[in-house]
């Protein structure tokens, strides 16, 4: 519409008002107003488009509040198709007395108030034709022809047109059809052709019955077709030769009506009736007895059957008639083609913001004997050679073992005070509230938590208390710092300093409790059944055995119970099991892993003990400590001995060898026992058997087999490798080497092929050496960070617990599916059988390799003769 007012002048006016007409008007419309422009003219200024023709125009702005006053918002109220707004007079008005010059309509305010029409026109300038968002009319006429455009004479023209058309149609009367004969133009052949027709001519059936059998009851039967012969056919498909020949094809019709006929049956029901019946056996009188065995018939039965029981009772012998083969046929898919579920499922985790925050885990040990319980040490997040140089740094934070509950996963059920960071720690396998650590300064510290043992079975009826209690009291903080706030546990003993390791202890292992070392490392009977000896090993290149002597003091004088009474003083929830060994414990043995030939020193990081195939002690009530007796003889490293092997049996059968993985990658293979050196009469050290160099970075694992015990498996820098004792040529199993380190690793404690690896990156790879040997038959991702230590543990036949502690200071309890929990039919032996083909493969390459430089040695002795010989001529 905004086209029609650019195109010219005469847009606004009429079809019929004339150029000169339209000038007359302007001018007089000019005149009209001329007294008041002229009046005005120095304060007022022209808004109006009249210098393009229209002066009935006026451009305005429109803003949004003004929008919304007159309903005329943009895309909302007018849009560029439906551009008109009528807005009354009074409205405008109204609005400039009430904003007076913030109105929008106020620049035209003198137009407005002599407008003649009660209704002004605002039309939206969607193009801006006119420089602004909204134009104003200011006529009636413009008014009009915009909302009313006049007809063009076009439009005339067709409306003319349409009438006179109207006029010329006739109106023609109906005329009903008259039927003609049918001529044939060939469709009756088609059809013909299409009708089906018989060609072959019917055979006819006839059915008969006894007359008798019409209307008969029917009964059903159940009957297996296996018992009846040729009571089962068997449709078997077979390919009909009549439709391999092309034939001709065309469209067939058939439609089908079953006859139905309704029928009905009913089954015969018996009503049920509860029975009893009593029943004696039936016996034969002596006389009978002695009748039926003196017969002949009986006589010849048994000589007709004797070779039939014969051969049942052979075959008995020979194969188990109650074997479930379906159950086999299972196992050998899963372990053999099939594909089972591999997972370890997440079953908890557990942290503390107060103990662990900004720390890593070193060490994690499950309860021996109560459900759940499982301890964690932490030490400073630092690498190994910190580690050992920083090993007297003092720490700021403090130092505990956190034991924690499967049925609190928030709160700490114990910890116990550290005098240092724990590198290390073991249960006692005798005496499982009896425990032994390894500080990072070298110390050996022990803890009594007997008196605690009751609270830590009692966790998951403390934590259901907690949280009734912690619902039913309205101050929640007040009620968790009264109930879980941990008790703090302090430690009865810690070596001398001076006698002690001097960089931190890495390993800890309590020696088995049917046999005790002497100080020359030869090995007794125990007749008390009690683990009282360790072995600890350090980076400081030395092996120390550790004896803990009894706890009852020999009597002494009044003077020196009262001195004594002056010198010890236990704090409180310490108690004083062996307070009387606190910085005086001394080593039994020590050993120094070095070659004083080359001067080559070895730190141990890691020991493995053949003997260490203990089992802790669930079903008895475990002997403390406590009851054994203090001798009153003393010696240098055997004063703490708890017994005198004058009257104890030798025993010559145990294995005083043992494997230590170094702090450079080494494996060392050495013994324990101790000889008389005849020059100087002292007892030292056998030198090592074995050495060997597979790992490239410092040895983190090195554990033995639970099923062999001459099986070994050590873990470090970027590879692993299975060892065999006894075997010199080096590993039985070797892996290649990883793109990310090992960190951790752990055979599994219920099938003999499977072991656990913890990998920096946070991933556990599953191996199953009965499937694959070059790369693990599963992995899983467990945390963000590096894994730090793995600890298997069996709740029971049908629960295994794999416990995964990271560098972060979190816990993960996983549970370990069936798949890798249950051991498949015959595995041990299978495992066993693939162990010693590895060992013969080995031995088969070693003869080889000796053979080739017996061969090279004979080939380089034949060419220095011939050498020799053309010198001389």
């Amino acid at each position: 519409m905004s086209e029609n007012l650019i195109s010219g002048k005469t847009s606004l006016k009429g079809p019929k008002t004339s150029a000169k007409k339209q000038k007359g008007e302007n001018k007089a419309k000019e005149s009209s107003k001329g007294k008041r422009t002229q009046l005005g003219k120095k304060d007022e200024v022209d808004l109006s488009m009249a210098g393009i023709g229209h002066p009935e125009i006026f451009p305005l702005v429109f803003t949004t509040k003004t929008q919304e006053i007159f309903n005329c918002r943009v895309d909302e109220d007018v849009t560029e198709e439906n551009c008109f707004k009528l807005i009354k007079k009074e409205d405008i008005i109204q609005d400039l007395k009430t904003r007076a010059t913030i109105s929008d309509f106020h620049p035209i305010k003198k137009v407005v108030l002599e407008y003649p029409g009660e209704e002004l026109l605002v039309v939206f300038d969607a193009k801006f034709q006119y420089g602004q968002n909204f134009y104003f009319v200011a006529s009636e006429e413009a008014k009009e022809n915009l909302l009313k455009p006049p007809e063009t004479a076009e439009e005339k023209e067709g409306e003319k047109e349409e009438e006179n058309r109207e006029e010329t149609l006739e109106i023609h009367p109906y005329k009903p059809p008259v039927h003609k004969p049918w001529l044939s133009l060939g469709s009756e052949k088609e059809v013909e052709e299409e009708s089906v027709k018989d060609t072959v001519t019917k055979i006819k059936y006839m059915i008969s019955r006894v007359r008798r059998k019409f209307g008969a009851p029917i009964t059903f039967a159940d009957r297996n077709a296996s018992h009846v012969k040729d009571s089962y056919v068997e449709c078997t498909s077979y390919q009909d030769k009549t439709f391999s020949i092309k034939i001709l094809e065309k469209d067939v019709g058939i439609q089908m009506v079953p006859k139905v006929r309704e029928a009905s049956t009913q089954t015969k029901w018996t009503y049920p009736k509860n029975a009893a019946t009593q029943y004696f056996p039936r016996q034969l009188s002596n006389e009978e007895k002695e009748e039926n065995l003196s017969s002949e018939k009986l006589k010849e039965f048994l000589s007709s059957v004797h070779l039939r029981m014969e051969i049942a009772l052979q075959q008995n012998e020979i194969m188990n008639a109650f074997f479930d083969d379906w159950k086999a046929l299972a196992e050998d898919e899963n372990s053999s083609g099939g594909k089972p579920d591999v997972y370890l499922k997440a079953y908890q985790s557990f942290t503390d913001l107060r103990y662990l925050k900004d720390r890593t885990i070193s060490c994690v040990c499950w309860h021996p004997t109560i459900y759940g319980i499982i301890a964690v040490s932490a030490r400073d997040r630092l690498s190994y050679k910190e580690q050992v140089n920083l090993s007297d740094k003092s720490l700021l934070q403090q130092s505990v073992i956190l034991f924690w509950s499967f049925f609190d996963s928030i709160h700490p059920q114990l910890t116990l005070e550290c005098p240092e960071d724990i590198f290390c720690f073991q249960f006692s396998p005798s005496d499982p509230s009896i425990i032994a650590g390894g500080c990072i300064n070298g110390q050996v510290v022990l803890w009594d938590i007997s008196q605690h043992e009751e609270k830590l079975q009692n966790a998951k009826t403390v934590a259901e208390e907690i949280k009734i209690t912690a619902v039913n009291t309205p101050s929640l903080m007040q009620v968790q710092q009264s109930s879980t706030e941990p008790t703090l546990v302090g430690y009865c003993a810690v070596s001398s300093i001076q006698y002690s390791h001097k960089k931190p202890v890495t390993d800890i292992h309590w020696l088995p409790d049917y046999f005790e070392d002497n100080r020359m490392g030869a090995t007794f009977e125990k007749r008390a059944e009690i683990c009282v000896q360790l072995v600890t090993c350090s980076p400081d290149c030395s092996v120390l055995f550790w004896n803990i002597p009894a706890t009852k003091l020999p009597e002494q004088p009044s003077s020196e119970k009262v001195k004594e009474g002056e010198i010890f003083y236990m704090p409180l929830n310490v108690p004083d099991t062996f307070k009387h060994l606190d910085l005086c414990w001394k080593p039994l043995i020590k050993i120094n892993l070095c070659e004083s030939d080359i001067n080559t020193e070895y730190g141990p990081v890691r020991i493995s003990l053949r003997e260490l195939h203990y089992h802790y002690k669930t079903s008895e009530k475990v002997q403390s400590l406590n009851t054994l007796e203090v001798p009153t003889k003393e010696s240098p490293y055997t004063e703490m001995s708890t017994s005198s092997s004058k009257n104890l049996k030798v025993l010559q059968n145990i294995s005083t060898d043992f494997f230590v993985g170094t702090e450079d990658g080494e494996i060392i293979y050495s013994d324990w026992k101790m000889e008389i050196d005849s020059d100087s009469a002292k007892p030292v050290i056998q030198k090592q058997t074995q050495k060997d160099t597979i790992h490239t970075e410092t040895i983190n694992t090195l554990q033995r087999s639970p099923f062999f015990k001459d099986i070994i498996l050590s873990v470090g820098g970027r590879n692993f490798a299975i060892w065999k004792e006894g075997v010199t040529n080096g590993p039985i199993l070797q892996s290649s080497c990883s793109a990310g380190r090992n960190t951790a690793g752990h055979w599994s404690l219920t099938r003999p092929g499977v072991f656990f690896i913890g990998r920096d990156d946070g991933n556990i790879d599953i191996w199953d050496l009965l499937k694959k040997t070059h790369e693990p038959s599963h992995f899983q991702n467990i945390s963000e960070s590096m894994i730090t230590f793995i600890s298997p543990w069996t709740a029971s036949p049908k629960q295994h617990f794999l416990a995964v502690s990271d560098d972060l200071g979190v816990l993960h309890v996983l549970e370990i599916c069936q798949t890798l929990s249950h051991p498949s039919r015959n595995e041990h032996a299978d495992v066993l059988d693939y162990l010693e083909r590895e060992v013969k493969y080995l031995k088969y390459c070693e003869q080889e390799f000796q053979e080739y430089q017996e061969f090279q040695a004979k080939t380089e002795l034949k060419w220095s003769w011939k050498h020799r010989g053309r010198k001389r001529v």
